[in-house]
C-alpha cells in the first residue's frame, strides 16, 4: 500500500488534492481512499489530508501516521515550523514541496527524496485563485504524477475533469506544465 499526506492551508485545495489523486490512481485499476483531517476549519489554517493507494481493497481507515510520501502545498508550514510535516515519514520516502526554490533549499529536512514545483506560480499563471491565494491542487497533482509516476497524466487529467467543473481546461493545463516542472534533488547531494 502506498500512503501520501497532502499538508496545505485552508483554501489550497489540499482536499480536492487527494480526490483527484485517488481518482486518477482509480483509474489506473487500483483500489484508493482519500479524506481529509481539519483543525480549526478555517482559510489559512493548517489542514491535511489523506490517500491511499493498493492494489487490494483499502480496509484500514485511519489517519495516514507513517507515509511514503509527502505533498506540502504551502512552504511556510516547514520554514515556520506550523507542521512537522516529515513526522512519521518512512526511510526513503518523498516529499513534493510546493515552492519557487529548489529542492536543494529542504536538504536538511533529511535523507528523502525531494523536490520541488513552483505550484503557485504555475496556478496563478493559469487563473486559478489569485495572485495572493493561488489554488495550487491541480499543478501539484500534476507534479505528483510526474515525480512519483503513481498514475499517468491522461488518468489526472480525466480525474480533473472530474473533480473541478470550473476551469477544466485551464486546471489540466496547470497540471501538465508542472508536471514537466518539477525539480528534484539530485541523490548525492542528500536525497534516496
Amino acid at each position: 500500500m502506498i500512503e501520501v499526506r497532502i499538508h496545505g492551508r485552508g483554501g489550497q485545495g489540499a482536499v480536492i488534492a487527494s480526490q483527484i489523486l485517488a481518482e486518477a490512481a482509480f483509474r489506473e485499476g487500483k483500489h484508493v481512499q482519500a479524506f481529509p483531517s481539519f483543525g480549526s476549519e478555517r482559510r489559512g489554517a493548517p489542514v491535511a489530508a489523506f490517500v491511499r493507494i493498493d492494489d487490494e481493497p483499502v480496509r484500514v481507515r485511519t489517519e495516514i501516521y507513517h507515509p511514503d510520501g509527502l505533498v506540502v502545498l504551502d512552504e511556510s508550514l516547514i520554514s515556520q515550523k506550523l507542521v512537522d510535516v516529515t513526522q512519521g515519514l518512512k526511510d526513503g520516502g518523498w516529499i513534493l514541496i510546493n515552492s519557487s526554490h529548489g529542492p536543494e533549499r529542504f536538504a536538511d529536512l533529511g535523507e528523502y527524496r525531494i523536490a520541488t514545483v513552483d505550484a503557485s506560480h504555475i496556478a496563478v499563471k493559469h487563473h486559478l485563485g489569485s495572485i495572493t491565494a493561488p489554488i495550487v491542487n491541480t499543478a501539484i497533482a500534476g507534479a505528483v504524477a510526474s515525480f512519483t509516476h503513481l498514475f499517468g497524466l491522461e488518468n489526472l487529467a480525466d480525474a480533473i475533469r472530474a473533480h473541478v467543473p470550473i476551469k477544466p481546461d485551464e486546471n489540466v493545463a496547470a497540471a501538465m506544465e508542472a508536471a514537466e516542472a518539477v525539480r528534484e534533488l539530485a541523490p548525492a547531494a542528500g536525497g534516496r
